[in-house]
Parts: C-alpha cells; structure tokens; sequence
C-alpha cells in the first residue's frame, strides 16, 4: 500500500479556530513579497500551529 504523501516540506499548517485579522499579522502598510513571508511564519511559530 502507498503511505500517504506529507505535505512540501514535511510541515502541516491549520489555521481553525484563529481570530487574528491578516491586518493585525501584517500591519497596515504595504509590504512585499519576501517580508510577508516572513510575518507569516513569525505568526505561524507564534502560535505553533505548524506541526510535522
């Protein structure tokens, strides 16, 4: 039987049940690519809503 296939990276992230608005994780500004990715995962560690 084939297992099944863990997500890129080996990481799952679940967001259920989180209030925050992407306004109150980002800010209120523009930012670009490569600092959203990083207020994103800043967030996500936070939180710990990553799991292997």
């Amino acid at each position: 039987m084939a297992k099944k296939k863990l997500a890129f990276g080996g990481y799952s992230i679940n967001f259920k049940g989180c209030k925050d608005t992407m306004e109150s994780v980002m800010g209120s500004s523009p930012i670009g690519p490569s600092e959203m990715t990083k207020k994103i995962w800043g967030y996500v560690k936070r939180k710990r809503l990553a799991k292997k």
